[in-house]
């Protein structure tokens, strides 16, 4: 970190010397220094590497001992910080190096904030006065500022230095000078988001269009077969075609469609048609695990770094290096493990449970939902960003009752199988494939095998019959199960994808949220009835109220209340409410 003394160590022709001693930028020197600070936000680098070089532009500015820049993530979390220029990250245990309370004030007010002496202001906690090394006679001064995005607090930008003899007007100097710079920073952080969302859409219209643009070519067509995938109905055979030219790129798909539809065989069907075929593919049900075992899946562990982790172990992602990873029910996954996520998808790199090296991957990723994630994305279930990243490529697979057709084909393998495995020499009668063909199968493709191993073990003779269906008997669980008939199921329209520019949100919810804490913490929930029955109710009270109501866990409080959990955690300081530990 640069302090005062080795900033007086080099002195500039363009700056003055003040009578503390300190160097003071000159009106000519602060242009030059926000000119290349302008400069450089406009280069073609990595984001943190922008930010990297303005905090070591700013002591060209300002009078500094150390500056940080925060950017926050859709959940009001750090996602990337940088300091001095020697460190950055995209993890939230880089978070131990801000000084907390500070930060928080800036991000629920809006407003940049001045402290002549941090050992003496509310907003530093004693570690915090501890971390900037104000303990004792040493009077530390701080100043921040709020970087904006859309009007919305996205980052802050702050500096500590020694306090000296100047006056405040001195810092209010510094602050506008912080302000501009800040309001760079606003614009270079959109720009990167703009960026980002905006190269995945292009990638996704490029490959549209490749898919748009394969059409017949009469005989000399040749039908597209993929081992375990069975039929030749018009939607069967426009999927295989759309297979195969997605398989040639490394983007990442997003396999849609109702359960049992075969979207492993086609995540499958992808990798083995692509330039990965040779290297592993490795699958992973998401929803079959809890958040912390699917972390050390995916990730792995260090030995050690919980209890039973007597050896180090790689995750599913090592695994899968040079080739593909399945990553199935995708939609089930926990918000927080989401921006774990996210980060391993944006920059295939992560460290395994309890380590801190950080391993490098190349790994296409295919997921997989029967989940309508535009619905949850807009009910603020999944995050947009994950939702853009794994929506490169999305592939809708059609339900059985789309491609009937193909339902005698695959009876007639199931039953193939099922004969092969017990030793048995059964087929189906013309009557059978009727019932067959008029069955709904909400199920799809894995309710059909079922029925047709369901009734050729029940059956009796050495052909199956329609008086061998259960349906036939009214006894069909399935038909209970689902409580409609082929007539219905057949009037039911397939899901559909949206991918819209920006996702709308749907009628608001019958929730019941707590009145507005304070005109300093909005927005909040919408109107309602108060969880609080009293109309005069305090602040103080409607934040106990919905403490006491979430059992007294912050991230759920704060939902109550329409917040960030940084705005509620602001709330309980400011307060002073003390967390109940249980």
């Amino acid at each position: 970190m640069l302090d005062s003394v080795s900033l007086c160590e080099k002195p500039n022709s363009t700056s003055e010397v003040v009578p503390s001693g300190h160097i003071v930028p000159s009106q000519e020197n602060s242009l030059n220094t926000i000119f290349e600070i302008a400069h450089t936000l406009s280069g073609l680098c990595r984001l943190e590497a922008k930010l990297a070089s303005v905090i070591e532009r700013l002591p060209s500015l300002v009078q500094m001992r150390r500056g940080i820049v925060c950017l926050f993530d859709h959940d009001g979390g750090p996602e990337i910080i940088v300091d001095d220029g020697r460190s950055e990250g995209r993890d939230a245990r880089c978070g131990v190096r801000l000084p907390q309370g500070a930060i928080d004030q800036i991000v629920t007010t809006g407003r940049p904030l001045i402290v002549e002496d941090v050992a003496l202001h509310s907003a530093f906690s004693p570690s915090d006065v501890e971390m900037l090394d104000a303990a004792g006679n040493t009077r530390v001064a701080f100043i921040g500022v709020p970087i904006d995005m859309d009007e919305k607090v996205m980052g802050t930008l702050s500096i500590d230095r020694i306090a000296d003899n100047g006056t405040r007007a001195q810092l209010e100097d510094d602050l506008r000078l912080l302000t501009m710079v800040a309001s760079l920073l606003g614009q270079t952080a959109k720009l990167h988001c703009l960026f980002v969302r905006g190269r995945l859409m292009d990638e996704e219209f490029r490959l549209q269009k490749q898919l748009s643009e394969l059409k017949p070519h009469g005989r000399e067509r040749k039908k597209v077969q993929v081992d375990g995938i069975i039929g030749d109905s018009p939607a069967l055979r426009a999927l295989l075609e759309k297979i195969e030219v997605i398989a040639k790129s490394n983007s990442t798909v997003l396999l849609r469609g109702e359960s049992g539809t075969g979207k492993e065989l086609v995540a499958k069907a992808i990798h083995e048609r692509s330039a990965r075929a040779k290297r592993p593919f490795i699958k992973l049900n998401c929803a079959a695990l809890t958040e912390t075992v699917l972390e050390s899946e995916l990730f792995g562990h260090e030995k050690g770094a919980f209890t039973g982790a007597f050896n180090t172990r790689k995750g599913r992602f090592e695994l899968a290096d040079k080739g593909t990873l399945f990553l199935d029910e995708i939609g089930e996954i926990s918000a927080s493990f989401q921006a774990k996520l996210l980060r391993v998808l944006q920059e295939q790199e992560f460290e395994r449970v309890g380590g801190n090296q950080t391993v490098k991957v190349d790994v296409r990723v295919i997921a997989a939902t029967n989940k309508n994630l535009e619905e949850a994305v807009a009910r603020k279930e999944f995050r947009a960003d994950l939702y853009y990243r794994i929506s490169v490529v999305p592939l809708l697979l059609p339900p059985l009752r789309e491609r009937r057709t193909d339902i005698p084909l695959l009876a007639a393998r199931f039953l193939k199988n099922f004969n092969n495995e017990n030793g048995r020499a059964l087929v189906f009668d013309p009557s059978a494939i009727e019932v067959l063909m008029s069955c709904g199968f909400p199920g799809n493709v894995r309710e059909l095998e079922n029925c047709v191993q369901r009734t050729a073990t029940l059956a009796q003779g050495s052909s199956i019959a329609r008086h061998d269906f259960a349906c036939c008997h009214g006894q069909c669980l399935s038909a209970m199960l689902w409580k409609c008939g082929p007539e219905e199921m057949a009037r039911q329209p397939s899901p559909t994808i949206s991918l819209p520019a920006r996702l709308s949100m749907p009628p608001t919810e019958a929730v019941t949220p707590v009145q507005p804490v304070s005109s300093e913490l909005t927005p909040l929930g919408p109107p309602g009835r108060p969880v609080v029955g009293a109309a005069k109710v305090t602040d103080r009270e409607r934040v106990i109220a919905a403490m006491e109501r979430s059992g007294w866990v912050q991230a759920k409080a704060a939902r109550l209340l329409g917040l960030t959990p940084r705005q509620i955690g602001y709330a309980l300081r400011r307060h002073g409410i003390e967390i109940k530990r249980f």
